[in-house]
């Protein structure tokens, strides 16, 4: 049951940190790290507009889509989950990308109630695109 848990908190946490008002700011970041970054932006801007379908097509890798239950599982979990999200604001920190080019982490901060926290978002590129694989 506990991993079960982990694996649909998992995805849904990053929705949550990137379900923010303000704009997620990829200028810092150049070449492949932009590219990253840009898809934390992404999901930040899907999930404020409450776009779970881009969410699961567009910004969450495959692994995570199909732990969901495939899309439609996936589009649900993500929707019940935007539903409470409150006013997050992300910054991202820094992006590294692993040496092959497949895999990246970035360091982000968000404000949630008032407090900071850290967190690192895992990337995977995926059919020329970076997603979202885990928090």
């Amino acid at each position: 049951m506990r991993r079960l848990l982990a694996i649909v908190c998992l995805p849904l946490s990053v929705a949550a940190l990137a379900a923010c008002g303000a704009t997620t700011t990829t200028a810092p970041f150049t070449g492949v790290r932009h590219e990253a970054a840009q898809a934390i932006a992404n999901l930040q801007s899907d999930a404020t507009a409450a776009e779970e379908k881009k969410i699961c097509a567009n910004d969450l890798a495959a692994t995570i889509v199909r732990r969901l239950g495939g899309t439609s599982g996936c589009e649900a979990a993500i929707k019940r989950q935007l539903e409470g999200v409150d006013n997050l604001e992300v910054s991202i920190q820094s992006v590294d990308v692993a040496a092959d080019g497949t895999t990246a982490t970035a360091a982000v901060t968000s404000i949630h109630e008032g407090k900071s926290r850290s967190s690192t978002v895992s990337l995977v590129k995926e059919g020329g695109r970076w997603k979202i694989s885990g928090l």
